[in-house]
């Protein structure tokens, strides 16, 4: 038996009332404004899902665009990640480095410390989704950036040592017995930053940067000799 003609249509009818899903629409903007809209959406998929779920159509969804969207921006999915690997690691070592004192500077470790923690609150608060990768790691993070985030640390612990080692040479009279170890000092200054630097992400408030800076002035000053 076929359909009535006032069947068929209601159901046409009822078929076209019915709303459609949209895609994402995104508005025009400019290539190099879209890539960084792209980079901080994939930035944000890892720090709160992982690597693993790190993926094109993850990205589209967290950026409120289709995914023609994203390969308009990027190749394909290597590609956008290898960009937001550069683009991070020059935002964490750059500011890393204005942490540390001009090294033909005045030398006193108590403006030092002072001046690092001081900015290391600073960067923590203005962008805590990148050293959340950097101090809180996922467990799944490829091993590419973990060698990348370490090569990172371990050449601002040299600058670090640099700038303990001209504060040594410059300490006023002899100095018998034990000399102190630019390189432990070093390992042992940024070791501390970093903990209290998860603590900041993981317990916003608990050490506040004033008490911090007060404790290590104290214990630099015991450790440090005076200089000239």
């Amino acid at each position: 038996m076929s359909a009535s003609p006032s069947s068929s249509a209601s159901s046409s009818a009822s078929s076209e009332d019915r709303p459609r899903k949209r895609r994402p629409y995104a508005p025009r903007v400019p290539i190099e404004q879209r890539r960084e809209q792209l980079l901080d959406a994939a930035l944000a998929v890892i720090v709160n899902e992982g690597y693993d779920r790190v993926s094109i159509d993850a990205i589209a969804k967290r950026a409120e665009v289709a995914r023609s969207v994203v390969y308009g921006a990027y190749e394909n999915l290597d590609a956008l990640l290898s960009a937001l690997l550069d683009r991070q690691q020059a935002r964490a070592f750059e500011r890393l480095l204005q942490t540390i004192p001009d090294l033909h500077g005045p030398r006193d470790p108590a403006a030092f410390v002072s001046e690092a923690v001081r900015r290391m609150s600073a960067m923590l608060r203005e962008d805590p989704d990148t050293w959340r990768l950097i101090l809180l790691p996922p467990g799944n993070m490829p091993t590419v950036v973990r060698d990348r985030i370490e090569a990172d640390r371990e050449r601002f612990r040299l600058r670090v040592e640099a700038w303990i080692s001209l504060a040594l040479a410059d300490r006023s009279g002899p100095t018998p017995g034990p000399q102190l170890d630019a390189q432990v000092l070093a390992h042992a200054l940024v070791a501390c930053a970093e903990h209290f630097g998860r603590l900041a992400l993981t317990d916003p408030g608990r050490f506040d940067p004033s008490r911090l800076i007060g404790q290590l002035q104290v214990i630099l000053g015991a450790v440090l000799p005076r200089m000239r």
